[in-house]
């Protein structure tokens, strides 16, 4: 089993990647589940959010696949979620959160804001990386964004329809979409060069992170994690 986290400095933030491994859920969200909404015992999900944040409290939304970035605020530490796929903060002390099982998670950072993005076909399609961009702007106009990419389906796997596919035509070979090629297009269009991968795939791991196509509906939720 592989090591529970991959984490990556980012201009002085911490950006984690979760899997599997390293929590207290029983099968078969085992072990490191950190879904709130995926039929898991929630006391174990709450002591997992603790574990993969080293104790900080997690700011998440209730994830829809759209494009809205939301600035954190205590509220989305609680249960009552916000809708959303990506949250920002010049907070220190929180951890933002995308929850993903084949979705890709971008955190950004510059010396003064964080941020993360759940970014699917659909968020990538709808301007979600560039919004998380311009949202980071907003608070931080000069300062130099950096990017990790974090485990999703890669292209090796992520087979859609051919109405999906049009949608992304530099970043599909056939029926198979690079969501990672598309996420790099969009942020470079954006002005953010500096672009780190962790270049693992969701699918092709079975045995380090879940995977919704892989495992089917019942499944449990990693994330990309973000704090300073």
């Amino acid at each position: 089993m592989a090591a529970p986290f991959v984490d990556v400095r980012l201009a002085g933030a911490t950006a984690r990647f979760t899997g599997r491994a390293g929590g207290v859920s029983g099968a078969p969200y085992d072990t490191l589940n950190l879904g709130p909404a995926t039929g898991d015992d929630p006391a174990a999900v709450r002591r997992n959010l603790s574990i993969a944040s080293d104790g900080r409290p997690v700011a998440r939304l209730r994830q829809v696949h759209g494009s809205d970035i939301r600035t954190a605020v205590p509220a989305d530490t609680g249960a009552d979620l916000r809708e959303g796929d990506g949250l920002v903060t010049t907070s220190t002390g929180i951890a933002l959160a995308a929850m993903t099982a084949d979705c890709l998670p971008v955190v950004l950072a510059t010396s003064e804001v964080i941020a993360v993005v759940h970014a699917g076909w659909r968020g990538l399609a709808a301007g979600v990386v560039e919004n998380g961009v311009a949202a980071m702007r907003d608070l931080d106009r000069t300062g130099e964004i950096r990017v990790a990419l974090g485990p999703g389906a890669g292209a090796c796997c992520y087979e859609v329809g051919p109405e999906v596919a049009a949608r992304f035509p530099e970043d599909a070979s056939g029926r198979f979409v690079d969501l990672k090629a598309a996420a790099r297009r969009r942020l470079a269009a954006a002005g953010v060069a500096l672009v780190h991968d962790v270049n693992r795939c969701t699918m092709c791991e079975a045995d380090v992170f879940f995977s919704h196509r892989r495992s089917g509906p019942v499944t449990g939720r990693q994330a990309g994690l973000v704090w300073r």
